[in-house]
């Protein structure tokens, strides 16, 4: 009886831990939910944010060559024959058979204008990772928007393939009864069952795209695809009116142009530096040594004829380059090349940006005047059917009319859901194109 209990107690306790996991699981996964998901686990962006860190590190690595460089040595060397200078009839021995020395060297550079240029590019460099990230979340938020609407749109057509299907299934069970009664033909049963299993059929297509974008969307967001997701039914709200349309884009908003931007600092930071190749550059440098010789090992304690001394210097070194083969010029010239492929860059940017914001302003249009006319279309098509499938029970439609009144409903069903996702894409691309894709995530 123990037993039972506390077997019974422990389900409880297992049961209690995995429900509140379960809900979350099974809790709808907003647009918003999406966005910040991904933000926190896209590996793009971690990569990105990694890059960030790595440019901090540069900056760093640029900087020590500016500061002072400080070693150290030391050294212990054995001679087993030591040699010897004869000055008449004596013979002297050029050192003891132990030598030992330490030293330490200082350097700093006093005057180096590529080490100063460098540590300006480097500094620029941190900047271009930090845009590099801003633009690397701003495509995963546009991928994951894409993904997480295109889902919706399916699951639309999903709940208008599911209601024709309810619809057919009616006629079918109408048309057996009348077949069993000898009111119907054979061919009318057959034709309603080849609809009916067209309709099934369209429907498994859509199901396995609806879970090919889920696995699709859970890769933009970084979440394990074995992880089941849920989106919410009313999340693709239906348009009314036409957002206000600026006439210019400023383009000052766009995380690619500033990115261009740092990166022509940069190519003009490298020119700087093959530039300064010219320039004389100036070091100093001091040393101190200490060197001891003795007959025996035995340092420490300082036998008797241990001699020890020591020596130092300071100076500076004046490094003038006079010619070297046009090495720099050439590099000077390949750098001006580079900075008018910049220039280049940035006209053909500014002229992208626009021309996607005008054909976003177009497909926009396009969309909004294509949701009004296909949402009248569909509610007079599914009159249309109505009204035939009330006819066709009175005997007065064929079942021809009414197979192309329900063909005709369901085109013009997909074709306003289509029409809804046109919108939301040409949305997302001129929140885009205006430089305010994050406020998605708001």
């Amino acid at each position: 009886m123990l037993k039972n209990k506390i077997a019974k107690l422990t389900c409880l306790l297992i049961l209690a831990g995995w429900l509140p996991q379960f809900a979350k699981a099974q809790q709808p996964l907003t647009l918003k939910d999406a966005l910040n998901y991904a933000l926190d686990n896209n590996s793009n962006i971690k990569k990105a944010l990694l890059d960030i860190d790595k440019g901090k590190y540069k900056t760093e690595e640029v900087r020590a060559q500016a500061l002072p460089q400080i070693s150290g040595n030391t050294g212990l060397t054995y001679n087993p024959i030591i040699g010897q200078i004869v000055f008449g009839n004596q013979a002297i021995k050029l050192g003891k058979t132990w030598n030992s020395q330490a030293g330490v060297q200082l350097q700093q550079q006093l005057f180096n204008q590529q080490v100063f240029t460098g540590l300006q590019a480097a500094k620029s460099s941190e900047a271009y990772y930090a845009l590099n990230s801003q633009l690397t979340q701003e495509q995963v938020i546009e991928q994951v928007a894409n993904n997480y609407y295109q889902i919706l749109v399916n699951r639309l057509q999903l709940s208008v393939i599911d209601t024709n299907i309810k619809n057919v299934k009616v006629v079918e069970k109408i048309i057996n009864n009348q077949y069993s009664n000898g009111l119907a033909r054979k061919i009318d049963v057959d034709r309603i069952s080849v609809n009916l299993t067209n309709l099934n059929t369209s429907r498994t297509e859509i199901l396995n795209a609806i879970t090919l974008l889920e696995n699709q969307l859970k890769l933009s967001m970084g979440m394990p695809v074995a992880t089941p997701i849920s989106l919410p039914e009313k999340e693709l709200t239906e348009v009314t009116a036409l957002p206000v349309l600026p006439d210019t884009l400023n383009l000052a908003n766009r995380t690619e142009f500033k990115l261009l931007d740092v990166q022509k600092r940069l190519l003009t930071l490298q020119r700087k530096a093959y530039v300064a190749e010219y320039y004389p550059s100036l070091a100093l440098s001091a040393n101190y040594t200490y060197a001891s010789q003795s007959d025996s090992f035995d340092f420490l304690r300082s036998s008797k004829d241990a001699i020890g001394f020591g020596s130092s210097a300071i100076g500076v070194t004046l490094h003038v380059p006079i010619f070297n083969g046009f090495l720099t010029r050439s590099k000077v010239r390949q750098a001006d090349i580079d900075l008018k492929q910049a220039d280049e860059d940035i006209v053909l940017t500014k002229n992208s940006l626009n021309f996607a914001y005008e054909n976003a302003k177009i497909q926009l249009r396009n969309s909004i005047n294509t949701i009004k006319s296909q949402k009248k279309n569909a509610e007079l098509a599914k009159e249309i059917y109505t009204s035939t499938q009330n006819n066709y029970n009175n005997g007065l439609a064929s079942l021809t009319d009414l197979l192309d009144t329900e063909n005709a409903l369901t085109q013009a069903q997909n074709s306003y859901t289509q029409a809804l996702l046109n919108y939301k894409i040409a949305e997302i691309q001129l929140i885009k194109a205006k430089g305010d894709i994050r406020t998605l995530v708001q």
